[in-house]
């Protein structure tokens, strides 16, 4: 079924509670009946609900050309022009100007429902009526509660305001949370992936149709591909796609089976998009993408799930991260999971059909220094316990409806125009990184195994100011010629190539890491150090912050997930000295995402292994040895309990060759068997690894 067809069908009985809603909605932009403070909030988000209300309007009707670029660009400019960095100190959507202009508690819950409201604009693109309806009703409950406290020369208390705010995201998550996991499984849901079957890419004017904040970033970068020969755009879905299908060759399972995958991207990417759309659907796959969420109740703090643009203002993202402790409770918590539970059931045959996301990331963003504000809203510590928990009981329901043994995934990496001045030869050698040759590097890397696999457990130091000294403990393999401990990654699910990894054993895990700098998401970590024992990270600091607590908070936050304990998932070491050598010559180390970077020396993840909800399905190398260390202490608590197995997170760390020492594999007998020395890779046969480096040292 055609999507706006589809849409309109579905709007027919949110049509007319939307419309009555807009018609009170226009009336309260001119009304003073409650205190000069909330009257001004009121009347300002009324003026901005009744602007989204006539832009469903226009879009019902707008077909792509009907409107200049210049035209086009002003609307999404007037969209979301007051959360820009320039505006945003003097907007409701700011909790630290609401709290001051309406008062603490006040303040924090009215910038809550602002920023709620806003997803309205792309629910309007998106023709999501009842949506649109349902949020309306709840500014219209909400600016009910002053005014009939106004009648009594009163406020409503904070208290009230809170609890229409909760009941109205908890009663709703029937229609929210149900279409959150519909909208993941649904190809029928066809919004974006129209938009990019029809898109003329000479004219970027389409970008604007989905909705998202549109910045230099897309516009650029969408220029930037509209520019490159198709061969060249022909190359980077190619080697995409064939990841994925190299993804469910490798692990042997079997893509025949599934219908479905997942497209997670960037804006900017279309035309790629478009060409690996063409080639999943020459696999017998229908495209489905769904934009990263805007209401609270689905978002994932930290985490762009699906569709995105780089955003308005990364601080007004921050500033929201926590917003739904405004509903979080064990009642919601309970209540959210049993819509999921409801959602997944009501489209378990989609569920079964699904083969798993295929992910592009971007990289070269500007740095973001996130500011703390005492008056964003936080999570309390019974909070963080309850989104813990709500984190891996939804995990566990996702894997009865998609089992993580049928599945697989592919991700890859290409830099942005905020890069700087070397984009254009970045992005160039990006393709050619994300394009080494298999063959060569399965036969160097297997070098690397065969050494680590005489070893009990591998020392790795760093060198010059980094302190990183730690043992990672190994799997005992029992038939040397039938099992390994580390897998050969080379160019699958993983792009670009380049890693040998293993499951850690936990016990005998000791010491400490640290990195100078390391991305994790938007957040550029200094000075990371975690501390290991017996495998679990027992205490952490870095420097972003003056302040040593707001630094733990930070890295409690992305990195630990808000657990108060997290293991080593992974111990890796990484060979692509090529995307390295790159790296040094653009000085763009620091902004390499975490995928590239992994590859770029030892890395190391905490919380769940690479094979978790899988640890039971077979895994083999090319030379036909089976993988055995895919299990820890940790996971394997899953055949007792699996609320104790898993943690739903998995973040790398890595150190770069340049703050490397060394890494020995030590025997039991104690002998050491260097891997690498001072930063290179010291062992026979791979010498071919460190040509890059010697470009690099002929250049300096």
């Amino acid at each position: 079924m055609d999507y706006r067809k589809l849409m309109k069908e579905e709007n027919e009985s949110a049509s007319e509670r939307f419309w009555l809603s807009m018609s009170r909605i226009r009336e309260i932009r001119t009304e003073e009946e409650i205190p000069a403070p909330f009257c001004k909030y009121f009347q300002k988000v009324a003026g901005f609900l009744v602007m989204l209300g006539d832009l469903f309007n226009e879009l019902e009707f707008e077909k792509p050309g009907d409107k200049t670029f210049n035209e086009l660009e002003k609307r999404n400019q007037i969209l979301y022009q007051d959360i820009l960095p320039a505006n945003y100190e003097n907007s409701y959507g700011n909790p630290a100007f609401a709290a001051e202009r309406l008062g603490e508690g006040y303040g924090q819950l009215l910038s809550f429902l602002y920023a709620e409201l806003r997803g309205e604009i792309v629910y309007a693109y998106e023709g999501r009526l009842k949506d649109m309806a349902a949020y309306n009703e709840l500014f219209l409950e909400v600016y009910s509660l002053f005014t009939m406290a106004a009648w009594e020369k009163r406020l409503p208390s904070v208290q009230d305001i809170k609890e229409a705010l909760y009941w109205h995201i908890s009663d709703y998550c029937d229609q929210t949370v149900v279409y959150r996991i519909r909208e993941c499984l649904d190809p029928s849901l066809s919004f974006a992936t129209d938009i990019i079957r029809e898109a003329d890419f000479s004219d970027i004017r389409y970008l604007y149709y989905f909705g998202e904040y549109i910045s230099d970033q897309e516009l650029k970068t969408a220029e930037f591909l509209g520019s490159l020969p198709q061969e060249t755009i022909d190359k980077m879905a190619d080697t995409y796609t064939e990841g994925y299908r190299k993804g469910f060759e490798v692990m042997g399972r079997d893509l025949s089976k599934k219908e479905t995958v997942v497209i997670r991207y960037e804006l900017g990417f279309e035309r790629m998009i478009k060409k690996a759309i063409e080639n999943f659907e020459a696999l017998g796959l229908k495209v489905i993408l769904y934009r990263s969420p805007v209401s609270a109740v689905n978002k994932n703090p930290g985490r762009n799930a699906g569709y995105f643009s780089l955003g308005p203002n990364k601080q007004y993202v921050y500033d929201h991260r926590f917003d739904s402790s405004i509903f979080l409770n064990k009642a919601f918590k309970d209540r959210k999971l049993d819509m999921i539970k409801v959602a997944y059931e009501k489209y378990k045959d989609l569920a079964k059909k699904y083969a798993g996301p295929a992910v592009v990331e971007t990289f070269g963003q500007k740095e973001f220094a996130p500011v703390n504000k005492k008056e964003a809203l936080k999570f309390t510590e019974k909070q963080e316990k309850l989104s813990v928990a709500m984190s891996g009981e939804s995990a566990r329901i996702s894997q009865n409806y998609v089992p993580g043994d049928e599945t697989s995934f592919t991700i890859i990496a290409f830099p942005v125009p905020e890069i700087g001045k070397d984009f254009k030869e970045i992005f160039k050698e990006t393709i050619e990184i994300n394009t080494l040759d298999y063959e060569k590097y399965k036969v160097i890397q297997q070098k690397i195994i065969d050494i680590l696999d005489q070893a009990k457990e591998v020392e790795i130091k760093g060198r010059g100011e980094n302190c990183t000294n730690i043992t990672v403990a190994l799997h005992q393999i029992q038939n040397p010629d039938r099992e390994t401990n580390f897998e050969n990654c080379v160019a699958d699910v993983n792009i670009p190539l380049g890693e040998v990894f293993t499951s850690p054993v936990l016990k005998g895990t000791n010491g400490t890491l640290h990195v100078s700098s390391v991305y994790i998401g938007d957040i550029m970590f200094k000075n990371l150090k975690l501390v290991f024992k017996d495998g679990m990270v027992t205490d952490y600091s870095c420097e972003n912050f003056s302040d040593p607590e707001e630094n733990k908070g930070l890295i409690r936050q992305v990195i630990m997930k808000n657990h108060n304990l997290l293991p080593m998932g992974e111990f890796a070491v990484g060979t692509n000295t090529v995307a390295y050598a790159m790296a040094e010559k653009f000085r763009i180390i620091e902004k390499l995402p975490i995928l590239i970077v992994e590859k770029m020396g030892p890395h190391f993840a905490v919380g769940d292994t690479c094979y978790s909800w899988a640890e039971d399905s077979p895994v083999y190398n090319p030379n036909g040895k089976e993988v055995i260390a895919r299990d820890n202490e940790i996971s394997l608590l899953r055949k007792e309990d699996p609320g104790k197995a898993y943690f739903s997170c998995h973040t790398d760390i890595t150190i770069p060759y340049r703050e490397l020492d060394s890494i020995y594999a030590v025997t039991s007998s104690g002998e050491k068997l260097p891997v690498i020395l001072e930063g290179r890779f010291a062992a026979e046969g791979l010498e071919e690894l460190n040509r890059p480096f010697a470009g690099l040292e002929k250049n300096s």
